[in-house]
């Protein structure tokens, strides 16, 4: 379903699925994500994936799903929470406060959004649900309903941040004051480490009434989020790692209390493990939370690089804006050095851009009036005037940004058993310290002992590193793709890629440069190629064919200099006529020259026809000057890109629907063994589909036509420059136009897996170690509780290595 409003404001439902992505605060750990995508996924029509590690529940909504309103609602009954956006506007259009009124009624019947319009200030100050609406929705609807308004800020992403922020700040004060409650217990430690040894009991260094008033607050206090934690997670049919906590110190704290109270001195008090297993599973929390953080410090990077201004022309005058005040069409300037605000196309000057932190390429590019900027690539030396093509959330920086969120909230297959695992893990934990705990008593008659190991198989136990596995090391690696030049769409394209076995490439624009260029020359006797150019590119220098274009670009780069043509008619298809310094210059295909009287020699043409070069003859005054060869060049990386990609293993075959003549030299050239020529689109996917009986196929392409073959492969590539419609099709977009990029995506697919299945073995192994350990009386719970508290962070800093992994590298 879909929102659309009718000329009243009112909105209805539209038989369409839809996607919402909720921001989820107040998830603790795996066990969190899967109890409320089960609460989710109860709801009718509503089909969710939430992912702990990026705090994001993805839901698809069928026809028949409740409001959105219903799904954030279960959301926070779940015991977690979706925090609001804000959104401040300027409005414009509005003559008196009825039409303030009227904005105010028609934000407010949005789905998820509280608006409030004030006339005199003409602004509006909308807080709404992120996931349910989005900004642009917010702007449009306004718009319809006749007025205009501008976003002041783009604060969403800064105030999450701010937010996270002061989140975390209150968990580090939080965290202090534990701390200092709890250190005197190590006192108490000293004590159970000295005279415990000689006598069997525990010496208690510190009055047990001050232990009791010590570890209060924090049991209490400090540590009511895990029992509220516990609670919701209880309450919603599941359990998660606050249950162990809280049930784990809780044991400890009132089995201590009851001693305390009953006055029994021949049996120890285990106030020091309550406090510090809360001190040291927060600290853990702060540690996992710092590591998580830079999980997406690549896009962070990349936003950093759009500058909060732009310079733009208003009444012949350059005035410094907001970039969020930047519309389609609005003149900007761009000085040396200047960041750019937004995409757009160059008018006037000549420059060169930096565009490394967007397409991983770190030369230069050149920039001429006709080429496009983009959005956090930084201006050279020059000053460019251009036009603005896209702003805001349709830059190609926003959407290199979505498709890296979008990928970093999937969950690959890799993921499906720690997530079955997750979902049953605490339940087992609880079972597991039961047993310990009835084991000891009644094998050992002590309660204390068999209270102590029971309290250390809840507090050793993690879900939370099975959580974090998969999902940190897909954030890591999909920033460092975007880093590169490799959008990764969904995160099981990521896994996938390291399986490719069969690799499916177009031949236009993915191996060669997809425009045509002069390659070779063949002049009569006594005739220089420099003659033969000024002359070829003078005819054709005011036409925009490809061809004509390509022999004017040869001339260019060959430093030849030529006279503007007189009298020119061309014959479509055919070639072209005109007068050249004083010369009548034929120009055009044989058959041409042969109609004009000057036909070609078989010496000048075989040789560029064996080669599968188009060859146009070029004459002056009757007389054959020579033969240019044209043709599309093999791009200066693909051979060495092939090279690679056969020394990864995979198995390269070209597809193209040119003449067999052309793709055998394109073929030679790469290094590809295997071609087939004259293939349709559909040809193309039916070659694709026979393949993967050999194995995982992968597609690159670039073109409309490869858009069939590139939904039928397993895992496909399009190229950055290519069309709309093969980028849609694609499951990795490569921002350069080079072949390479395939390897950068399957080498880091193979470190990306090998980090995931690294983390899964750490977390599996953890567990699967520690649990019989405290089982067996072999642990102390304090000591429990700092082995898990480190658990997870060893999983995120292990994904953060992730961060050396480079483009170039064989593996």
């Amino acid at each position: 379903m879909s929102a659309t409003s009718d000329p009243d404001g009112e909105w209805n439902t539209v038989s369409e699925d839809v996607r919402y992505d909720f921001s989820v605060s107040g998830m603790t750990c795996a066990a969190c994500a899967a109890r409320l995508e089960k609460v989710l996924n109860r709801l009718p029509g509503v089909e969710a994936t939430v992912n702990f590690g990026t705090g994001k529940a993805r839901v698809m909504a069928l026809p028949d799903a409740p409001p959105a309103a219903d799904m954030v609602a279960a959301i926070r009954k779940a015991g977690f929470d979706v925090p609001p956006g804000a959104l401040d506007l300027t409005l414009a259009g509005m003559s008196c406060a009825a039409c303030a009124a009227r904005i105010e009624k028609v934000l407010n019947r949005l789905p998820g959004v509280e608006a409030s319009v004030n006339f005199a200030a003409e602004t509006a100050r909308v807080r709404y649900t992120p996931g349910m609406v989005e900004p642009a929705a917010i702007v449009a609807a306004v718009a319809k309903a006749g007025f205009t308004a501008t976003p002041v800020a783009v604060r969403d992403r800064e105030a999450d941040k701010a937010r996270k922020a002061s989140e975390a700040a209150a968990e580090l004060r939080l965290f202090w004051l534990s701390a200092g409650l709890s250190f005197p217990f190590l006192i108490q430690m000293v004590g159970m480490l000295g005279a415990d040894m000689a006598s069997g009991h525990h010496a208690d260094l510190l009055p047990r009434w001050l232990q009791c008033l010590l570890a209060t607050p924090v049991q209490f206090w400090i540590g009511r989020r895990f029992y509220t934690g516990a609670w919701s997670s209880l309450r919603g049919g599941g359990a998660n790692m606050d249950v162990l906590v809280a049930l784990g110190t809780s044991v400890a704290y009132f089995f201590s209390l009851a001693v305390v109270v009953l006055d029994r001195h021949d049996l120890h008090v285990y106030f020091e493990a309550s406090a510090s297993i809360i001190t040291l599973v927060l600290l853990g929390k702060l540690l996992e939370a710092r590591a998580r953080a830079r999980t997406s410090a690549a896009i962070e990077a990349l936003l950093r690089l759009q500058p909060p201004t732009a310079w733009v022309e208003q009444a012949e005058q350059l005035v410094e804006v907001p970039v969020e005040q930047v519309v389609v069409g609005t003149i900007f300037v761009l000085r040396p050095g200047d960041a750019v605000p937004v995409d757009g196309d160059v008018l006037e000057g000549e420059s060169s851009a930096d565009e490394a932190m967007l397409t991983g390429e770190s030369i230069p590019v050149v920039k001429a009036p006709g080429d496009q900027v983009f959005a956090a690539t930084v201006n050279g030396d020059g000053v460019l005037r251009c036009r603005a093509t896209s702003v805001g959330t349709e830059t190609l920086l926003a959407g290199i940004v979505r498709l890296v969120e979008q990928a970093q909230g999937g969950k690959p297959a890799v993921q499906r058993l720690a997530d079955r695992v997750a979902a049953i893990f605490v339940p087992t934990v609880v079972v597991i310290a039961l047993v310990t705990f009835l084991g000891w008593w009644w094998f050992g008659g002590e309660l204390a002992p068999a209270l102590v190991n029971a309290v250390a198989v809840l507090v050793i136990a993690c879900p939370c590193a099975l959580g974090l596995a998969t999902p940190t090391a897909v954030m890591v690696g999909t920033g460092q793709g975007a880093r590169a030049g490799i959008l990764v769409k969904n995160a099981e394209a990521l896994e996938l890629a390291e399986k490719i076995k069969v690799l499916v490439v177009d031949k236009t624009g993915t191996l060669t440069e997809g425009r045509p260029a002069v390659l070779d020359a063949r002049m009569a006797a006594g005739v220089m190629r420099q003659d033969l150019l000024a002359l070829a590119a003078g005819l054709e220098q005011t036409s925009h064919h490809p061809l004509a274009r390509a022999v004017v670009a040869a001339a260019q780069e060959a430093g030849v200099a030529f006279s503007l043509p007189e009298a020119v008619q061309a014959v479509s298809g055919k070639g072209v006529t005109g007068r050249v310094g004083g010369r009548m210059v034929v120009m055009g295909s044989p058959e041409f020259l042969v109609a004009q009287g000057s036909p070609l020699s078989a010496d000048l043409l075989e040789p560029l026809l064996a080669a599968a070069l188009t060859p146009v003859g070029v004459a002056a005054d009757g007389k054959v000057l020579g033969v240019l060869g044209l043709a599309d060049p093999l791009r200066a990386t693909s051979k060495a890109a092939v090279a690679r990609l056969q020394g990864l293993g995979v198995r390269v075959v070209m597809l193209t629907g040119d003449h067999p003549a052309v793709a055998a030299r394109i073929a030679g050239e790469a290094g590809i063994t295997e071609f087939r020529a004259q293939v349709m689109p559909e040809g193309k996917a039916e070659a694709v589909a026979a393949l993967r009986g050999e194995g995982l196929v992968g597609m690159v392409g670039d073109g409309i036509n490869d858009a069939p073959a590139l939904a039928a492969a397993d895992v496909s590539f399009a190229i950055g420059a290519g069309s709309d419609v093969a980028i849609e099709a694609a499951d990795l977009t490569l921002v350069r136009n080079d072949l390479a990029g395939v390897a950068d995506a399957i080498s880091l697919s193979r470190a990306t897996l090998g980090k995931i299945r690294q983390n899964l073995f750490f977390a599996f192994i953890y567990n699967i170690l520690g649990i019989p350990a405290a089982a067996f009386g072999l642990l102390n719970p304090v000591i429990a509780g700092a082995a898990m508290a480190m658990s997870s962070v060893s999983v995120v800093s292990n994904s953060l290595l992730l961060k050396r992994w480079r483009p170039g590298k064989s593996d």
